[in-house]
């Protein structure tokens, strides 16, 4: 699987994909057939799916398009036994520099018209930070450079951050006029308190990749050389584990965010018993006791 650099958009010469027809955005307006070019790319070898955010030019900067792919492609994913881990990381030399300013501010793009064109019912479920957060199929992030504002929440949906040395979180919603619209407020209290996240969301700084790995926003930092690579390799190890016992994993510890522990435990045994049926269940037993590694199905 090659780094997103190598096949960003322009930089590549890659063929422009365009969408299926009639696409609409996420707020349900059609979308102009001539903008249908491919704003998101994606790949996938062996067990592991890389979703690239592909407007290298504009920093991949949010558009109507771009949401719409990512938020199907996603669904793909999860929905495909094949798929134990989803990558998701930007192209060229940032990962997301979020609301396109300069279209919102044309009253084209996401945002556009000062809001004056949404409709009255508009379904969130559709979403990409929704969809993101409901999977059970394990989510990487690989921070490639600034994620700003929506791109900035893109990331904290995801279950693991791996950052580049040169990345950065840009957290300037109130310095737009804006709150975190994109799941912020939900995710940051819980991934470093009321009083931390209080300070950044109000101030609205930027923060570097070491003052991210001391909060607790990312797992780790490695050269920005060597993010794919690690990205990658942390992702195969994971799709190499038993896929439904992660999946049932992850989806317990969604859970376990807004339920007691008493009721919580008891959701666990009933993951735990369909567990116990799985040949993968018996293949790991078997594993260990013979020293071998073990080769999961996913069944």
């Amino acid at each position: 699987m090659a780094p997103p650099a190598a096949y960003t958009r322009r930089g590549a010469g890659l063929k422009p994909a365009c969408g299926p027809p009639g696409m609409r955005d996420p707020c349900g307006s059609p979308i102009d057939p001539e903008l249908q070019v491919s704003d998101l790319l994606s790949e996938r070898d062996g067990a592991v799916a890389l979703l690239t955010l592909n407007r290298p030019e504009r920093l991949n900067a949010i558009s109507g398009p771009m949401l719409t792919e990512l938020a199907e492609k996603l669904r793909a994913y999860d929905a495909d036994p094949e798929v134990r881990v989803i990558v998701l990381t930007g192209a060229g030399r940032g990962f997301c520099s979020g609301l396109d300013l300069k279209e919102a501010a044309a009253g084209t793009g996401v945002g556009g018209g000062g809001g004056a064109n949404l409709p009255a019912n508009i379904d969130l479920r559709n979403a990409p930070p929704s969809v993101l957060h409901a999977l059970d199929t394990p989510t990487l992030c690989a921070l490639n450079g600034p994620a700003a504002g929506y791109g900035m929440d893109l990331a904290l949906g995801c279950d693991i951050r791996i950052a580049a040395a040169g990345s950065k979180l840009a957290p300037a919603f109130t310095r737009r006029g804006v709150l975190p619209e994109s799941g912020g407020t939900w995710l940051l209290p819980r991934l470093i308190g009321w009083a931390r996240t209080a300070e950044i969301v109000f101030t609205g700084r930027t923060l570097s990749a070491e003052q991210c790995l001391e909060l607790g926003l990312v797992n780790r930092i490695v050269p920005d050389a060597e993010l794919m690579t690690e990205t990658l390799a942390l992702a195969a190890e994971i799709a190499a584990n038993a896929p439904l016992a992660v999946q049932a994993a992850k989806r317990m510890m969604r859970m376990g965010l807004s339920e007691p522990f008493d009721e919580h435990v008891h959701h666990v045994f009933l993951q735990l018993l369909p567990l116990f049926a799985t040949k993968d269940f018996r293949e790991g037993m078997m594993a260990f006791l013979e020293g071998r590694p073990p080769k999961f199905e996913g069944h």
